[in-house]
């Protein structure tokens, strides 16, 4: 008999053995309405639950993320029902958690879970009372995940700086390639601006390593999964400069071209990104299924080799920064591109650092009741951001007017605030809220983002602009 009833369902229910193995064919999806939906009312707030995770998850969590605070020491999961589900009562075991997310198209980290066709909860003892721990032992215990987290976050601010500065070397090369002085499909002057190339192809490419094939790369390590996503992909792509670009042509009166722009833009980026998803879905069952050879966490199958990929990666982005800081020095005095792409690179990390530092808030909501849960405030509140102090770093290179200036002033706006904001995961949570149930709430998060960094940028930009009479 089946032990997936917590304590709070009767015993009586327990007793209907017949009817419970007719349930079980029914997946996950049945064993969740008899062992949660009884216990909590309505089940609307549990599927709701359910799918701001999984918008979060779709984008980005920050620390949240990482092997080390997926589980408590009970190995409770943290994400989905470590405050809602216990309040009413209920104690639901990781592999049911588990179980439930991927009823909903979401994928786990765990192989063993994955794997898992009809997985059945433990039992109420394994859940209620776990090993009792010796003082000392929890002690040492204690200490020694704090060290490893230590180790762990430490190793994932290092993936993110080096593919942060991938990231924005990427971005340079596209802008060159599809500008005026190659192809010239994309310009300053147009709706078409010099960074929808790159958002294109981080959206196309989110659909690969952010949705489709981004159990397959946890596998592998958590900490390459946040590298490529959330460092490379979340650094190749920008909002801020996306908004930026709107604001050039509003400036100038084009407000048409602008509104269009932007249309334009998030159509370009969620066809790139639901393109992406379908291609490696084609692709991953050409490739058909293989069954893993690693277990997923940070430690790339072993410490010792965790540590040599760290030691190594360290390296790299300690040779990137210190060449960047040479030709750096080299071109600032003559100013360019190149001057700006160098002082890009060199700023590119803390902005990828910033905006990881507020995933965490995706998918929590607002105060104690958790309002709003289903907005991703995190990536809100980093593309908003970018965007105004990009506007006001604009002005600032309007105002100053000098060749010095112009250089850190675009520096900054190309490594920093493209960094800091990101069109990767953005998309990738409008794509997962127009998956959903309530698709209306994808639009009313794009139209918010976009209104309120359009309206924030006209505030510390076009106003400066048309007051001052900046040219």
């Amino acid at each position: 008999m089946s032990h997936s009833y917590s304590d709070g369902i009767d015993m009586e229910n327990q007793t209907n053995d017949s009817e419970f193995r007719d349930t079980r064919s029914l997946g996950s999806v049945g064993r969740r309405s008899l062992s949660v939906s009884e216990t909590i009312n309505p089940q609307s707030h549990i599927d709701d639950n359910i799918e701001s995770e999984i918008v979060a998850e779709a984008g980005d969590i920050g620390y949240r993320a990482l092997n080390s605070n997926r589980y408590s020491e009970s190995g409770r999961l943290h994400l989905l029902f470590d405050k809602d589900v216990t309040e009413s009562g209920v104690t639901v075991s990781p592999l049911v958690e588990d179980a439930l997310l991927q009823t909903y198209g979401f994928w786990s980290r765990d192989p063993m879970v994955s794997n898992i066709v009809s997985p059945v909860s433990p039992l109420a003892s394994e859940i209620i009372s776990p090993p009792i721990q010796q003082a000392g032992d929890k002690t040492k215990e204690t200490k020694k995940e704090l060290s490893w987290w230590s180790l762990e976050y430490v190793s994932c601010l290092i993936h993110l700086a080096f593919f942060g500065i991938l990231g924005v070397l990427t971005r340079y090369l596209l802008q060159k390639l599809f500008g005026p002085g190659v192809v010239g499909v994309t310009s300053d002057r147009s709706i078409l601006y010099l960074d929808l190339p790159s958002n294109m192809v981080g959206s196309f490419l989110m659909g690969w390593l952010g949705v489709v094939f981004k159990s397959d790369i946890s596998r592998v390590s958590d900490l390459l999964a946040i590298g490529l996503t959330t460092g490379y992909l979340g650094s190749l792509t920008t909002f801020s400069g996306w908004n930026q670009k709107m604001l050039d042509l509003s400036v100038k009166g084009h407000w048409v071209l602008s509104s269009l722009g932007f249309v334009i833009g998030l159509s370009l980026a969620a066809i790139s990104i639901i393109f992406g998803v379908d291609s490696a879905k084609i692709s991953k069952s050409l490739l058909g299924r293989r069954k893993p050879t690693s277990i997923s966490g940070i430690s790339y199958s072993s410490c010792t080799r965790h540590m040599v990929v760290m030691v190594v990666l360290l390296s790299m982005v300690g040779l990137l920064y210190g060449v960047s800081v040479v030709l750096e020095k080299r071109k600032f005095d003559s100013g360019g591109s190149e001057a700006e792409l160098w002082l890009a690179c060199m700023v590119a990390p803390l902005g990828v650092w910033i905006r990881w530092s507020l995933a965490p808030l995706n998918g929590r909501g607002l105060g104690r009741a958790r309002l709003l849960k289903w907005v991703p405030f995190g990536t809100l509140i980093a593309n908003v951001s970018a965007c105004c102090v990009m506007a006001a770093l604009a002005t600032v290179k309007k105002a100053v007017n000098s060749k010095s200036c112009d250089t850190v002033a675009t520096g900054l706006q190309f490594g920093l605030m493209g960094c800091l904001s990101t069109v990767s995961t953005f998309i990738a949570e409008f794509h997962a809220m127009r998956e959903s149930s309530h698709i209306w709430r994808a639009y009313a998060y794009a139209a918010f983002t976009i209104v309120a960094s359009f309206s924030l940028g006209t505030f510390f930009y076009s106003l400066p602009v048309w007051t001052q009479g900046y040219k």
